[in-house]
């Protein structure tokens, strides 16, 4: 029978890794591959390093019975961030229009001299570009089944902690 320490420090671990994947991928892409990211894709990396700094700070700084309240926050910052992955994929398919600032737009131009700012800047990638697919998946989109998957992991572990806690 596994004890609840093994079980916290698996947990803490897990979260560490899913962090440390999901970001390594983005940064990847982004930097080794070239592909830019666009507002939305730079807000569905919060929520992993937030889990990243929470796995780190429970691995050294939390007692095995306090972990079941982690998972259940981990739990809820994963569902944050399949929401977030969600609005982008609606925004990659149309669905509806982003709120966020996704490329586009003539800001604030007042003057010759603004307009000629304007015209040097490199403008902000569409939210609604898709430059990579896989199957014809893009990565906002597995990013909502990976998300969705670890928030249910996280539930199966606050279930089992909370058995060893208070049993």
């Amino acid at each position: 029978m596994e004890s609840l320490g093994r079980l916290s420090r698996s947990f803490s671990l897990l979260l560490i890794a899913s962090a440390v994947i999901a970001l390594g991928t983005a940064y990847t892409a982004q930097y080794v591959f070239g592909y830019e990211p666009c507002v939305l894709c730079l807000y569905q990396r919060v929520p992993y390093a937030i889990i990243g700094v929470i796995g780190i700070v429970t691995v050294y700084w939390c007692a095995p019975e306090k972990m079941h309240l982690v998972a259940v926050f981990a739990c809820l910052v994963f569902l944050v961030s399949a929401g977030i992955s969600f609005y982008h994929v609606g925004v990659e398919q149309t669905w509806w229009v982003s709120v966020a600032p996704c490329g586009g737009g003539a800001g604030d131009i007042a003057s010759t001299q603004d307009l000629l700012a304007a015209l040097q800047e490199k403008p902000a990638k569409s939210c609604g570009d898709i430059e990579w697919t896989l199957f014809g998946i893009s990565m906002a989109t597995y990013n909502v089944a990976v998300s969705l998957a670890l928030a249910g992991t996280s539930f199966l572990g606050w279930r089992r902690m909370r058995e060893f806690t208070y049993a």
